[in-house]
């Protein structure tokens, strides 16, 4: 194919994958009516459909998702190769895309990464804020964000925070016509404050240990969010019982405006992770990134001063 048409075949597999051209439009930097005329374009070379739109929706033929896997690895080759040219710059330089949640983004991310950023003004990092579970190669992210315990076996995991606990927590307004849960049991008769997965839709199911126990509820009340600062505020608002990482109620913990009960059934598990393809063939920005993301724990004692990586 002519050289002049591989512009056309970056915004054929840059609208395939966006599933929109208003999307794939505003990430190419070009007009969506050029962006239509040039899928149009090569559609007409080829003299085969390559994407099916709708009002709502573009998708793939059969023949287009065909073209997409056979090229749009190439141009991940190429971008890759492109990043990879930054180790002859004198500073590492190149954009660094993370998914991951706004609890750990505010609280973590962007605390880590600052003084990074201040030190090399090259480095680009783009965050987007998802609660679901992204596919970080299909939507083309360098990294993602999730507890560790809910990390692919394939991805390389890098610890970035200190093991969590879950807590049960409510206003004391709420407990002052109440009684206070002791057990999972007593959940049930009271109003739960849920969330709903974004990546499967079904409601979380709270679970519990203590001794060995593992219990598992699924509670019930009148209220459901999809993000955990909804469920925070309404908590505040006396409007239930809520179940989060007690590091999102810490401040109204402290400060008494929140009620932590059931405390001695929130056994610790892994905290937050960043994780990547192990395949993948790290640039200086992104490896610089890592660096500034992991964890470490600081040990006790002058004869182990030193810091330890996880």
């Amino acid at each position: 194919m002519a050289r002049r048409n591989l512009n056309d075949l970056l915004y054929f597999v840059t609208v395939a994958r966006e599933g929109s051209f208003t999307r794939a439009a505003a990430l190419l930097g070009v007009t969506q009516p050029a962006l239509s005329q040039a899928i149009r374009g090569l559609e007409a070379r080829l003299q085969i459909r390559l994407l099916t739109r709708t009002t709502r929706s573009v998708s793939c033929t059969a023949a287009g998702e065909r073209l997409l896997q056979a090229i749009g690895h190439r141009f991940d080759e190429i971008d890759a190769e492109l990043d990879g040219l930054t180790e002859l710059r004198d500073k590492p330089a190149g954009t660094v895309r993370i998914t991951c949640g706004d609890h750990v983004l505010r609280t973590t991310l962007l605390p880590r990464l600052a003084p990074l950023l201040r030190e090399y003004a090259d480095i680009h990092v783009e965050f987007d804020v998802n609660y679901g579970f992204r596919d970080i190669v299909a939507d083309r992210f360098d990294a993602g964000v999730r507890l560790g315990d809910t990390i692919d076996k394939d991805m390389v995991a890098v610890p970035i925070g200190p093991p969590l606990r879950m807590a049960v927590a409510a206003s004391p307004d709420y407990f002052a016509t109440r009684p206070r849960p002791k057990q999972p049991q007593d959940l049930m008769a009271h109003n739960c404050i849920n969330m709903r997965m974004q990546s499967g839709g079904g409601l979380y199911v709270w679970d519990f240990q203590r001794r060995g126990r593992q219990v598992n509820v699924r509670v019930a009340g009148q209220l459901v969010f999809n993000t955990s600062p909804n469920i925070v505020d309404a908590a505040l608002a006396g409007l239930g019982i809520a179940w989060l990482p007690e590091e999102e109620f810490a401040p109204h913990l402290d400060e008494g405006r929140l009620v932590r009960v059931m405390e001695d059934w929130c056994a610790p598990f892994a905290g937050y992770s960043l994780y990547y393809p192990s395949r993948r063939q790290p640039s200086p920005a992104f490896s610089l990134v890592v660096e500034a993301l992991r964890y470490r724990q600081q040990t006790a004692g002058p004869a182990s001063a030193g810091i330890l990586k996880m």
